[in-house]
């Protein structure tokens, strides 16, 4: 026996004899290693499992509720992956999977998972989850708000990182920021950024978006007001004095009048405000972020925004690229809000489908990141509670129905006809084997190779389709 012999056997007799239940199966689904852990886990033994495809050892299995046939289909890892099923005993139970795809040459020969029995931890982490249900009040909701950082920045594409870039420069300063960009690009996530990572992070942040109040509210929010300066007029604090030693994002500042624009700038030259109907200037200290979703030259040409507030509110400029600049980030981030939504909807989803991320990618993206996330957590609503991949078929009906502007809505489905992505591509593989094998006169071994798979695994898809 030479020594590439004997390390194989050392490493086959470890792989049998550790804790983790390891599986291991070729491209095709079928079994070619299953350890002693695995049988434990799973109540079956190895000489029954060995050999056999994962849909005959189990029938309910689907690449939505499996992570084995997932792997095999997209050939990509899961890692940590918990799954909870039923095994061949008829026992309910809970592993934790990471599971690998196996590549030589470039090519998918197959994959191997390595399981943790977590049934135990599972049950009784169930039963003192119902015991606290029980015995502690509930909890008071919470009503703070909820607050970015640049850890909450997803994205890759070289344009967002050099936003980031500039956002993290402006965070070590306390001048003022100007961002450009379209709507539900996620402007405030960046001014919220910019100050949770300041020195003014321990001072409140306060955010306005100025075309939400009509001109003549708009006023008192900002500035405050005096008992008496107007009917039903009270002492109240705006939000330049809410924002002290803080900082105050004002989205959308061109939506103000002139004249309030003009007023605005006098109180970031002077650092003081005066309420409304009030004669007390009252110090303030308070980093203003704005927020245009108009490119601001456009804007001062149209006379929209005062050039002097504009020279003196962008002292750092920093424009965040809407989703068509940065196409490449959209499955990163439908990664990123469907593990938000599993924990807000109690879902147990693992990824988008290859076909769908494509099909994300041809669309136009008006209202960016907002409607995209929107898209994910209508699309995560329609999951079914076995279902662990999403795919076209969980798709907003909005987005596929007719339009008069070229490229607002998604292609139609192409799955139309077909219960899920898996039903479509059987049907699409017995097609190819049929008119392989026609082609070569039922000849296995030609067809095989034409095929790119093994005579043997050709012969087990004949069996499954019911080629004569």
């Amino acid at each position: 026996m030479d020594k590439c012999e004997i390390l194989v056997d050392a490493s086959l007799d470890i792989l049998s004899n550790i804790e983790e239940g390891i599986h291991i199966v070729d491209a095709g689904g079928v079994t070619i290693f299953y350890n002693r852990a695995m049988e434990v886990i799973e109540g079956l033994r190895e000489e029954m499992v060995t050999g056999k495809h994962l849909e005959d050892l189990y029938p309910e299995w689907t690449q939505m509720n499996s992570t084995m046939l997932t792997v095999l289909k997209t050939g990509r890892e899961i890692i940590n992956q918990e799954q909870t099923y039923v095994n061949f005993n008829g026992k309910r139970i809970s592993t934790q999977n990471s599971t690998y795809p196996i590549f030589h040459e470039g090519e998918l020969v197959g994959a191997v998972e390595i399981a943790r029995d977590q049934t135990v931890v599972t049950d009784m982490s169930q039963k003192i989850m119902d015991l606290q249900q029980r015995l502690l009040p509930e909890s008071p909701k919470n009503e703070g708000k909820k607050s970015y950082s640049f850890e909450s920045l997803v994205g890759r594409s070289p344009e967002f990182l050099r936003a980031i870039a500039l956002a993290r420069r402006a965070a070590r300063t306390s001048s003022s920021v100007l961002i450009d960009g379209d709507t539900g690009t996620g402007k405030e996530l960046f001014a919220q950024s910019i100050h949770f990572e300041s020195k003014r992070k321990h001072m409140p942040f306060v955010a306005q978006n100025c075309a939400a109040i009509p001109e003549t509210l708009l006023e008192s929010l900002l500035f405050g007001t005096t008992r008496g300066s107007f009917t039903g007029a009270m002492d109240r604090k705006g939000l330049f004095e809410q924002a002290q030693g803080g900082t105050l994002f004002l989205d959308e500042i061109n939506s103000m009048s002139p004249h309030l624009q003009a007023k605005l700038l006098r109180v970031l030259q002077e650092n003081y405000v005066r309420r409304v109907g009030g004669s007390k200037d009252v110090p303030i200290d308070v980093r203003i972020i704005s927020a245009v979703n108009e490119d601001p030259q456009t804007l001062i040409a149209r006379g929209v925004m005062r050039k002097d507030l504009y020279y003196r509110i962008n002292v750092i400029s920093l424009h965040v690229p809407n989703l068509k600049e940065r196409k490449g980030d959209i499955p990163l981030l439908v990664d990123t809000f469907i593990r938000e939504f599993n924990e807000t909807l109690e879902k147990d989803v693992w990824m988008a489908s290859d076909l769908l991320n494509q099909v994300l990618l041809d669309y136009e993206w008006v209202g960016n990141v907002r409607e995209l996330k929107n898209f994910v957590e209508s699309a995560m609503n329609m999951i079914e509670d076995d279902e662990h991949v999403m795919t076209l078929n969980h798709m907003p009906s909005y987005l596929t129905g007719p339009s008069e502007k070229s490229g607002t809505r998604l292609k139609e489905n192409p799955l139309k006809g077909f219960e899920s992505l898996p039903a479509y591509l059987k049907h699409r593989e017995k097609e190819i084997i049929e008119a392989v094998l026609s082609h070569h006169r039922g000849n296995v071994t030609k067809a095989s190779l034409d095929l790119g798979i093994s005579r043997q695994n050709l012969q087990y898809k004949m069996k499954i389709y019911d080629f004569k």
